[in-house]
């Protein structure tokens, strides 16, 4: 008999819920973050979890028994720390710990007419954000942080409390979920004796983990036993769906396909209908997103997308930024499978380019009027961050260009090589002139996908934290996705929910770029899905999933001018960059080349106006 797969967050509110599930043979558990347990969740790696139910919300179409974490009133746990009252405060730190929790403190400030979300700060882990507490500045603290700093601050918002005046209903944080027809009976009965034993027990949990962090216990055991309510019935379920319908409204969640176990599935939507919400500005979920995928046909999915580029964009202009691509290695040790271009340290075919390489490269971009240079290589170990350091001010002190370089991978090489933790590596770097951080090394942010092409490479939560890190410093960074390889659709839509969850988080992102796995020779994986269709109905999925990023680009290096122009139709407002060069996708035999002339003739031959930009998407001319 199969084990089930069951993941829980690790907080001491969740404890009571997942009490003997360890230790019987038949479960496999696992503990540990909101975020990582929404990850195994939604990638496949759990049958059932506890799950935060902003994430339940986002994913969609799925089934919640009736246990879960909630609170009628003060809930402790979930606050907002302020020195002065909070409804004054100018501006507001995230602890990003639950998106649920965060969510919940953006609606019930936004009712209080807080001024501080009117200067967001990208999320940071609890210590810092309780650090940044002060003056004008207030904090949201989540989980069992929060209960560490009950009596440090004079002013103490509790949400679950403002949740309950606002609204007359109890809030839910967290739910077991699972999808349609995965609570058999042998799950639910695991599930209910866990709780019913957990339930018993609250003390003793409570007094084995205050004992643990040498705390005084009196307070966890009445956090158990009076502030944490688990059993979800109509009170509860009334809080669900008001948080959802809230949610939805202000755009911060999709709108709910949720249910309870033995409760009737809701009819669902009509594919015309999910396109007329998101083109109107609502926000797609998972389920949702799938259904276009697999549903829509490609022209009514390439309309809602231009209709929402429109929204979002001058409706007439296409921008492009005159740059350079430059590989400044191609010696690296990832050996990916679906790369043509690197070669192994030590080959007869390895470079790194020398600076009189380099200065012609450069000397004629600026002579061609460019902006900027997109810097990226190989993990290459002969080149240390001192290598770069004097690269970077070389390259800005006698160029004055913009450099767009390195990617989280590339980051997190160094970081490893030179032993230092990815922040110092980037203010080494932010100091030596980095300007922001391109999203190569992306491909599919799903770790299963990952492990398949490129076993070396750094996992999706990596590469995402490079980029949290990245924005936190006020850097910004493009989002790309490299699909076609072992990924399945839903590996897609899942890759652009992680962009658009951080995206909520930090902002930092500035634009959105795909392609198709480019295979013709030197590669060794075979082709997945691809193809000019699949290319347009996955830009377009894009432009309609991402709708806190601003700008989407056509991927004409990889498709040809042809497809990009119709990209223009299927979400793209951007054309993205001049090729001088380009030395990846060609090595595999994508060769398409296009200077700032031919890019205008196509532009204007498609019927946009078309200007240059900037790596921050600021116009440098007059459109024309």
């Amino acid at each position: 008999m199969e084990r089930i797969r069951i993941a829980g967050v690790g907080f001491l509110n969740a404890a009571p819920l997942l009490a003997g599930l360890g230790d019987d043979p038949e479960v496999d558990l696992f503990v540990g973050s909101p975020a990582e347990v929404t990850r195994r969740f939604a990638e496949g790696e759990a049958d059932v979890a506890l799950l935060p139910v902003a994430a339940a919300i986002q994913l969609g179409d799925l089934e919640l028994l009736d246990l879960g974490i909630s609170s009628a009133g003060p809930v402790r746990s979930v606050v907002v720390v302020a020195e002065r009252p909070v409804a004054s405060i100018e501006r507001l730190v995230l602890d990003a710990s639950s998106r649920t929790s965060v969510v919940l403190a953006r609606l019930e400030l936004a009712a209080r007419g807080c001024p501080a979300l009117a200067h967001p700060t990208p999320a940071l882990p609890p210590d810092e954000a309780v650090a940044l507490a002060s003056g004008a500045t207030g904090a949201l603290v989540i989980g069992d942080p929060a209960l560490a700093v009950e009596h440090r601050f004079p002013h103490v918002l509790d949400l679950a409390q403002s949740f309950r005046e606002r609204t007359g209903h109890p809030f839910v944080f967290a739910a077991w979920a699972a999808r349609p027809g995965a609570f058999d009976a042998r799950t639910l009965d695991r599930l209910r004796t866990a709780a019913k034993k957990g339930l018993a027990e609250r003390r003793a949990i409570a007094e084995a983990w205050a004992l643990e962090r040498k705390l005084p216990a009196e307070g966890y055991v009445r956090y158990l036993e009076e502030s944490i309510h688990y059993e979800l019935g109509p009170a509860e379920r009334a809080g669900l769906l008001r948080f959802a319908e809230d949610g939805a409204r202000a755009g911060l969640l999709p709108r709910a396909t949720l249910r309870f176990v033995g409760e009737t599935a809701p009819a669902k939507p009509s594919v015309d209908a999910i396109l007329d919400r998101v083109v109107a500005g609502e926000r797609l979920s998972f389920h949702e997103a799938m259904r276009l995928h697999d549903e829509a046909d490609l022209f009514s999915l390439g309309l809602a997308a231009d209709a929402v580029r429109r929204r979002k964009n001058p409706p007439d202009v296409v921008t492009y930024i005159v740059d350079r691509n430059v590989n400044y290695t191609n010696v690296c040790t990832t050996s990916c499978k679906f790369c043509a271009f690197y070669r192994p340290v030590g080959h007869e075919d390895g470079y790194v380019l020398s600076r009189e390489q380099l200065g012609a490269k450069l000397q004629e971009v600026v002579d061609a009027g460019g902006v900027q240079i997109l810097l990226q290589g190989g993990l290459n170990p002969a080149l240390r961050i001192e290598w770069y350091e004097d690269l970077f001010r070389w390259m800005k002190g006698t160029y004055g260009l913009g450099l767009h370089a390195l990617s989280p991978e590339e980051i997190l090489h160094l970081a490893a090589l030179e032993s230092l933790p990815v922040r110092t590596v980037l203010d080494r770097l932010h100091a030596a002139g980095l300007d922001s951080v391109p999203g190569g090394g992306a491909e599919i942010l799903v770790d299963r996908v990952r492990k398949n092409v490129a076993k070396a490479k750094c996992t999706s939560e990596e590469w995402l934290s490079v980029m949290r890190t990245a924005h936190r410093m006020g850097l910004r960074s493009s989002a790309t996705m490299m699909y076609g390889t072992t990924d399945r659709a839903e590996d897609r839509v899942l890759h652009l929910l992680k962009v658009r969850d951080l995206q909520d988080e930090t902002g930092g992102f500035t634009a959105f770029f795909c392609w198709d796995f480019q295979y013709e020779r030197g590669t060794r994986i075979a082709p997945g899905d691809h193809g000019t269709v699949l290319y347009l109905r996955t830009q377009a999925l894009a432009r309609l999933l991402l709708d806190n990023v601003d700008h989407v680009g056509a991927s004409w290096v990889t498709q040809g001018p042809e497809v990009g122009q119709l990209a223009l139709r299927f979400g793209a407002d951007d054309w993205g960059s001049v090729m001088f060069e380009e030395n990846v996708v060609s090595s595999a035999g994508t060769t398409f080349r296009m200077n700032a002339a031919r890019i205008e003739d196509v532009v204007h031959a498609a019927g946009y106006r078309v200007t240059r930009r900037n790596v921050r998407y600021d116009h440098l001319d007059e459109p024309h």
